[in-house]
């Protein structure tokens, strides 16, 4: 069995929603007095690996990081690394995490984080992989809803634009679905629409969802609207890409039919779903949500790196050689030596490292 000595955060949903709040409530905590935490992590190194672009989770990564009196190592390019020579993922992490107290790493193959944890010698926290998972940025939004509407309980939240590729719609979904009263509202197109295990998890947790496809229709019974991009680095066509991407677009018009206390959310970098004049408008939060990011990095690096060493499993399923997992952007497609162990559904087989489903044989 595949063990990690350390406290990793691959996916939310492997950790307590107790954990979860102490994370939300020591954001909180630095929110109001972010000075009291310049030297919590003295001396310590944190690296970033990010294998594709970002700004703001990066970004926010780092400043966390030196907000708190560390240091970081890192890139965000892999082409200026031996990446770019064909080291694999895990030669490439090990040695880094040899380096750093903490590893963040952003990839595009769904489960590279999970696979960068097996043999990683220092805790790996996912800031994205694919458009699987995105927990950090759950953890924002968590903080943004506990910031902004005072809880996390009894909320109508829609999920807006690309709910099929979007891994902080997925990430959000797992979270929030534990928390009393949660309704999710899907507003999407059937082609973008929200995967059919997300649903599963929700069904299984006894939590109220509904598909519509109007956002004109639906925001009236919101309390958050979250609106994302219709990702054309998702896409295998530009003609896929152009047929959907201004489908739903969030406008002054759309935006007076919905409640005075409508917060509205957006994980960033928006393209023009959301249109400038909504900027204005004192229910936008994304920009205040994204320095509530760097609060809860934070919080969460802290968390992290204060937990106990104590092994723990992370493959719990059994493993199947034979077996090639369905989804072809999984990590076990490019990093041919992973353990391929899957979970058993019924009469279906679910990947560990990618979530994705297939028939058992």
């Amino acid at each position: 069995m595949e063990m990690s000595r350390f406290t990793n955060l691959i996916d939310l949903n492997d950790m307590s929603e107790e954990w979860w709040l102490g994370v939300v409530k020591k954001a909180a905590a630095i929110c109001d007095d972010p000075a009291a935490y310049a030297k919590a992590c003295e001396g310590k190194i944190m690296a970033t690996l990010f294998y594709e672009p970002s700004t703001r989770t990066q970004m926010s990564f780092q400043t966390a990081m030196l907000r708190l009196g560390g240091t970081i190592i890192g890139f965000d390019n892999p082409a200026t690394s031996s990446v770019a020579k064909g080291e694999n993922l895990k030669d490439t992490t090990k040695i880094v995490s040899s380096y750093a107290d903490i590893m963040v790493m952003r990839h595009p193959s769904e489960g590279a984080a999970k696979a960068a944890a097996l043999t990683a010698d220092c805790p790996i926290i996912n800031a994205g992989d694919g458009s699987h998972l995105h927990p950090t940025q759950t953890l924002t939004d968590m903080l943004t809803l506990y910031k902004e509407k005072g809880r996390l309980e009894d909320l109508t939240i829609g999920l807006c634009g690309d709910l099929k590729n979007g891994r902080t719609v997925h990430s959000m979904c797992k979270a929030l679905s534990s928390f009393k009263g949660i309704k999710f509202v899907f507003i999407s197109t059937r082609e973008l629409g929200m995967p059919a295990y997300i649903k599963d998890i929700l069904t299984a947790k006894n939590c109220e969802f509904t598909e519509n496809s109007s956002l004109e229709d639906a925001i009236g019974g919101l309390d958050m609207l979250y609106m994302t991009r219709v990702q054309k680095e998702r896409f295998s066509s530009e003609e896929e890409y152009n047929a959907l991407k201004d489908v739903y677009r969030l406008d002054r018009r759309k935006l007076s039919k919905g409640k005075s206390d409508l917060i509205v959310l957006h994980p960033l970098p928006r393209v023009d779903e959301i249109a400038m004049e909504v900027d204005e408008d004192p229910r936008a939060m994304y920009f205040k949500q994204a320095k509530y990011g760097m609060y809860v990095r934070m919080a969460l690096i802290m968390t992290i790196l204060e937990a106990p060493r104590i092994p723990a499993p992370l493959l719990k399923g059994e493993l199947y050689p034979s077996v090639c997992c369905a989804n072809p952007n999984c990590i076990t497609h490019k990093e041919y030596y992973l353990p391929k162990s899957f979970r058993g559904v019924g009469d279906m087989l679910e990947c560990e490292y990618c979530d994705e489903r297939r028939l058992g044989n």
